[in-house]
C-alpha cells in the first residue's frame, strides 16, 4: 500500500489511547505514517509555542517521537521542518482527543492547534475528537472514531485537496456506530460569552479554570447541538485568515488622526 505522508500529533500525550487509535486509522490510509506528540498532557495549551526553552525530541520507536516539554504546535513544527523537512507531510492529523472540541472551545484546544499549525505548514490539517457524554460516564468508547475516521479523512482529501487557507475540526458522537445519523459539514457554535469559568477547589484559596456547564443557547444547525443531540459526525472548516475582512474594508479610513 502507498499513500500520502501523514504526520500525527495530539494534546493528550504520546502515550494516550487516542493517539494509538489515530495511528491505527492512519495506517489504513498510508504506509508513510509518523507521530510527533508531547511527552505529557498538553490539553488546553492552544497554539502556544515554547520559545526560549530547550526542547528534546525523543524516539520511542520507529517513526514515533515525543517532544519533552513541548506543545502540539511545537511538535508539528519539529515534525514538518526537521524530521520530514525533505518531504513534509501531506496530511497532519491531530488527535484523537479524549472528549469533544466544539464551538469557541477550539480557541484553547491543543488538538485544534495541531491541525491549524499543520495547515499553516502547508498540509491538510484535520483535528479529530471523540465525544464523551459526561452526564452519563467519563468512560470513552472509540468505536465511532474507528468506524468513520478514515472515511472522513478520505472525503476531506478528495473534496478539500490541500485545504489551502483552511483546517478542519472533526468531532465523533458518543453513540454506537450504527446510530450515527450523518456526517454534517457545519459552522462552529458561537457562545454569547466564554464558557470558561472560575471553579473553586476543595482546598482553601485554590481554584480551577473549567467549563462547569454546557453553554446555552445552542443553535440547531451548529456543531455543538448536532454532535451532542443529533448523533452526527460534525466537520467544521476553519479559516486560517483570522482578520474580519468585511469590517476592515468598511472601517478603513474612518479612524482619523
Amino acid at each position: 500500500m502507498t499513500g500520502p505522508r501523514i504526520l500525527i500529533t495530539n494534546d493528550d500525550g504520546v502515550d494516550a489511547p487516542g493517539i494509538a487509535v489515530m495511528e491505527e486509522i492512519a495506517k489504513t490510509l498510508s504506509d508513510d505514517v509518523w507521530v510527533v506528540a508531547p511527552a505529557g498532557n498538553q490539553s488546553g495549551a492552544g497554539h502556544r509555542f515554547t520559545f526560549g526553552v530547550e526542547l528534546e525530541l525523543v524516539e520511542h520507536r520507529s517513526r514515533v517521537f515525543a517532544v519533552t516539554g513541548g506543545s502540539p504546535a511545537d511538535c508539528v513544527v519539529a515534525g514538518m521542518t526537521f524530521l520530514l523537512k525533505d518531504h513534509p507531510a501531506d496530511i497532519v492529523l491531530s488527535g484523537i482527543n479524549n472528549g469533544q472540541n466544539l464551538g469557541d472551545i477550539v480557541n484553547c484546544s491543543g488538538t485544534a492547534a495541531g491541525a491549524r499549525e499543520g495547515a499553516l505548514q502547508g498540509a491538510l490539517g484535520i483535528a479529530m475528537s471523540q465525544g464523551v457524554d459526561y452526564e452519563v460516564s467519563r468512560e470513552i468508547d472509540w468505536a465511532v472514531s474507528r468506524a468513520f475516521a478514515a472515511k472522513v479523512v478520505e472525503g476531506l482529501r478528495r473534496e478539500a485537496g490541500g485545504g489551502a487557507g483552511t483546517w478542519f475540526n472533526v468531532n465523533f458522537p458518543f453513540c454506537a456506530p450504527d446510530k450515527v445519523e450523518a456526517i454534517r459539514v457545519v459552522p462552529a457554535q458561537r457562545f454569547t460569552r466564554s464558557p470558561m469559568k472560575y471553579y473553586p477547589s476543595d482546598n482553601p484559596g485554590k481554584f480551577f479554570i473549567a467549563i462547569p456547564e454546557t453553554p446555552t443557547p445552542l443553535d440547531a444547525d451548529k456543531d455543538f447541538r448536532l454532535l451532542m443531540h443529533g448523533n452526527s459526525i460534525t466537520v467544521t472548516p476553519m479559516s486560517l485568515q483570522a482578520s474580519d475582512l468585511a469590517l476592515a474594508t468598511a472601517m478603513d479610513g474612518k479612524l482619523l488622526l
